[in-house]
């Protein structure tokens, strides 16, 4: 861990530093913290914005799409100038000039289990803002397997998810213990067919970053074990226990 921030560092996070359960030990924490998000879009925009303010040290960041004019209302780093252009890259280019003391690593890869392996292993946190369940299963199964723990998100509608899996001990609950189903049609994440307020999509990438800067300063109440249930067209939240599933198909 750096020995001590400077005086920039001090001025720039003056904000978070005074509060009680961070100060300047907490934002050493953020400052040598090493997150990854896979998937450049409406959540992962948040995401890593919010991460990168905060002073994430090392933020991966991994999608192999090009930005489309249908991403704009949701994907809040994109604008009209940047369509046709590798996610990754104009991802890298704003956070840069957001915070150029975070360090971005883009990867413009279709993750599978050799990439993502070989990757993963250099992260703490992983922010799943993935939009297929093919890949979401794959991120669960190899943060099981290393150990990582992540912070998955969905949005559909007026609607988001978010759910913590630590990882660390072999009771909690993985994101396949609470899709009980073997195989789930990726409809029910697809923007294109059922639609999706972009407003959704801040709040949930939002809320993922909170909960990696909670886990990284070990402070509040995680997510882990726990889906987050957020319908904001009636303003309603519900926090509800995943069991574990037995026996648990990432085994």
């Amino acid at each position: 861990m750096k020995s001590k921030l400077n005086k920039y560092q001090i001025e720039r996070f003056s904000r978070q530093i005074i509060l009680k359960k961070i100060g300047i030990l907490g934002q050493k924490k953020i400052v040598n913290s090493k997150v990854l998000i896979v998937g450049m879009g409406g959540l992962g925009c948040p995401a890593a914005e919010f991460l990168a303010r905060a002073g994430v040290g090392l933020l991966g960041i991994i999608d192999y799409d090009k930005v489309d004019l249908s991403n704009l209302h949701r994907q809040s780093l994109y604008s009209n100038k940047d369509l046709n252009r590798f996610k990754v890259n104009v991802v890298k280019s704003k956070l840069n000039q957001i915070n150029p003391d975070t360090k971005i690593i883009p990867y413009r890869i279709k993750a599978n289990k050799n990439n993502f392996e070989k990757i993963l292993k250099n992260y703490d946190f992983i922010i799943d803002g993935s939009d297929n369940f093919k890949t979401k299963f794959l991120i669960n199964d190899i943060c099981n397997k290393f150990k990582k723990c992540l912070i998955t998100g969905a949005i559909s509608k007026f609607e988001g998810h978010v759910l913590t899996f630590s990882n660390k001990n072999k009771k909690d609950p993985c994101l396949r213990c609470f899709f009980q189903e073997d195989e789930i049609s990726d409809d029910i994440l697809n923007c294109e067919y059922d639609g999706v307020l972009g407003s959704v999509a801040g709040v949930v990438g939002a809320i993922q970053a909170n909960e990696v800067l909670k886990l990284i300063l070990n402070i509040g109440k995680s997510l882990n074990g726990f889906i987050l249930i957020i319908d904001l067209l009636n303003l309603n939240f519900r926090k509800v226990r995943i069991k574990r599933r037995k026996p648990c198909l990432c085994n």
